[in-house]
């Protein structure tokens, strides 16, 4: 469960602001508006989105992703990699905010920590591959990872995994309140429910490509700010610089023309209990429930009008392969074929209803009440055309912190669950593994076509086999497995402060003061 902890919260969903009185030098302070408190920080085992953001200023990684997706140097000045292995040469001088130099063997002791399932890491599958197993020669200063499973993305994981020294891997819950940094941050005063505090690292010079702390902010604070009209009053007023708005108040900022930086994100997707029983597990049911939809109208409720048609299945932007397996393989909306095929499949159409063996056709529409109330209103609309169309069909709200257990539970016919990742690799949990309780394959998908290519592409090392990955991502569409409904853009506004943005949030490095 902890890997699909992070599937549904890789967007971070922290607004962020910054102290609008702080002068335009490096040596200001910005103040970065949490929506609420990250919880735990300790690296090897926080994955909210919050934290994750948050843990990004204090922890350095091997690697780091450009927009294009292609990986540039971090804490490993160079690498080579295979489908089972890689091979990270560390740069020199890298160290922690206690002084000490991280190592190679610092590095192959945390890719061990993590590896091992006695120490239950949820980073185990996400930024360290299973079976994986980690050898440092200080001689050389290169780590050493293999995995008797494939990894093809083993080089890119890499970003994903925060760097402690030796010391702070002994005692990773210290952490949960606390820093063992060995990025260009250190946490220097936690309160929590309040605001978090972080200082500047003098001497930092190990960032992405070499980048340097040099004109980074001298402190970075976050701040609790629950609510985002609040957040957009405070930026509007000038008393704070930056915030992610993802609601209704985009549209005073855009009258107001006030910059963004934004991400295109997944918000919609629709997935299918296919489990023995579930009516949705007849292929011709998945199709004409898709097919009486227009989901046009449906991605232009669920976001105000500023949805866009997806284009991926969940891979969060930048990610290495760029490929399209959605467009032209979702069922086009045709309620008579709909018709046609339910009746070809057995089933009959009596008193308005559609029936099969005397049982009528029962659709229950889960999703997490956190969304929104346009996510809402799209599920209402769903569910009218069903029940128009001679579906027993009802919106099963649940809260967001319980979807993940409504799917493992199984109690569910179709859900709106968009699953965010950063590799193609990870998706295969969720499509080609078992069931719940032994996985997290939800929907009990089978699908030969994608188990036969994701296989293929995992034997590739990178972005070798990303043309196969778009192939077994269009096969998982094409047998309406999953339906990619609507992406949005994720929005970060700013006064007096630049920045870029990736799916986890603003990019450290990039953080400068401006002169408006």
């Amino acid at each position: 469960m902890t890997a699909v902890a992070a599937a549904f919260g890789l967007i971070a969903t922290a607004a962020a602001c910054g102290g609008g009185s702080a002068g335009g030098s490096a040596g200001s302070r910005v103040v970065v508006a949490i929506g609420a408190d990250p919880g735990s920080l300790s690296p090897t085992t926080a994955l909210a989105g919050t934290a994750l953001a948050m843990n990004s200023f204090a922890y350095d990684t091997l690697v780091h992703i450009a927009a294009d997706g292609s990986l540039i140097p971090g804490v490993a000045e160079k690498w080579t990699v295979t489908s089972t292995s890689a091979r990270f040469t560390i740069r020199s001088g890298v160290s922690c905010e206690d002084g000490s130099a991280l190592t190679a063997t610092d590095v192959a002791a945390e890719y061990n920590h993590i590896a091992d399932p006695a120490n239950q890491s949820p980073m185990l599958g996400l930024s360290v591959p299973v079976t994986a197993v980690a050898k440092a020669d200080e001689a050389t200063r290169t780590v050493t990872v293999t995995t008797t499973r494939p990894a093809p993305f083993i080089a890119h994981m890499a970003r994903l995994l925060p760097l402690l020294c030796e010391e702070s891997l002994a005692a990773p819950a210290a952490l949960a309140k606390a820093t063992g940094a060995s990025g260009p941050y250190r946490l220097t005063e936690a309160v929590p429910g309040d605001h978090y505090t972080y200082a500047r690292r003098d001497g930092y010079t190990w960032g992405p490509g070499g980048a340097t702390g040099e004109d980074l902010p001298r402190t970075v604070v976050f701040k609790v700010v629950a609510n985002e009209s609040t957040a957009t009053n405070l930026l509007m007023a000038g008393q704070i610089d930056v915030a992610q708005i993802n609601g209704g108040d985009q549209q005073r900022l855009d009258a107001a023309e006030v910059k963004n930086r934004s991400i295109d994100a997944l918000v919609g997707q629709l997935m299918f209990n296919q489990a023995a029983g579930r009516p949705s597990a007849d292929l011709a049911v998945r199709r004409a429930l898709i097919s009486v939809l227009d989901l046009k109208d449906l991605r232009n409720v669920a976001t105000g009008g500023i949805g866009t048609p997806p284009t991926s299945i969940g891979e969060v932007a930048p990610t290495p392969c760029t490929g399209d397996p959605v467009t032209g393989n979702v069922p086009a909306h045709d309620p008579e074929r709909a018709a046609a095929a339910l009746t070809a499949a057995g089933w009959t159409r009596s008193g308005g209803t559609w029936t099969k063996d005397g049982k009528p056709l029962t659709i229950g529409f889960s999703y997490a009440t956190n969304q929104g109330t346009q996510v809402a209103s799209a599920i209402e609309l769903a569910v009218q055309k069903w029940a128009s169309f001679g579906v027993k069909a009802s919106a099963d709200p649940v809260s967001g912190s319980s979807i993940a257990g409504t799917l493992t539970g199984g109690d569910w016919d179709v859900a709106w669950a968009p699953i965010g990742v950063t590799l193609p690799d990870q998706l295969t949990q969720f499509y080609d593994g078992q069931p719940p309780p032994k996985g997290n394959n939800f929907g009990s998908v089978a699908n030969p076509d994608y188990h036969r290519l994701a296989a293929r592409a995992s034997a590739m090392p990178g972005t070798s086999g990303c043309a196969l990955w778009e192939q077994a991502g269009a096969a998982l569409v094409k047998r309406v497995d999953i339906v990619p409904i609507v992406s949005r853009p994720i929005r970060h506004y700013a006064k007096g402060v630049t920045f870029q943005v990736d799916g986890g949030g603003i990019i450290p490095s990039t953080l400068r003061r401006s002169a408006s």
